[in-house]
């Protein structure tokens, strides 16, 4: 029993290590990081729902949940956080704090949008303002907001 528990706190010590070290790459666990990685979190859930109970993705051609579509998705949120990375180096060269925090409010907000998209696509009504503004955020983006 005490190797078991020997065990789990050198896993667990050796995950807290990492997750320092990756947190800290990416600018430190403030609220900026944390608020993208939950709205990551959420639309890709919510993806999951769509896609599995109601069969209504736009991601796969049945609508359906598709192995390669979720793969997909968790590599862009991935890129993503790589993104975060080069801003964070951006913010260290030019002895700013501000690139960082703009392309995590710009991520944020597409995954915002991701989520209420999703909601809309489950059949939870969408205030006719937000439907306005994603289509113009759409727009805006030509399209690449997918």
């Amino acid at each position: 029993m005490e190797n078991i528990n020997t065990m789990k706190i050198a896993i667990f010590g050796a995950l807290g290590v990492v997750g320092s070290i990756i947190a800290n790459l990416l600018g430190g666990w403030d609220t900026a990081l944390r608020t993208l990685i939950l709205f990551m979190a959420v639309d890709y859930i919510t993806g999951l729902i769509v896609a599995g109970v109601f069969k209504e993705s736009k991601k796969s051609e049945s609508g359906a949940l598709e192995s390669g579509a979720g793969w997909k998705g968790l590599y862009k949120k991935g890129v993503t956080l790589l993104i975060v990375l080069v801003a964070v180096q951006l913010d260290l060269l030019t002895g700013t704090e501000m690139i960082r925090d703009m392309v995590i409010i710009g991520y944020t907000a597409n995954e915002a949008v991701s989520i209420i998209e999703n909601a809309g696509l489950m059949g939870i009504p969408i205030p006719e303002i937000m439907k306005k503004s994603i289509d113009i955020l759409q727009k805006k983006d030509g399209g690449l907001n997918d």
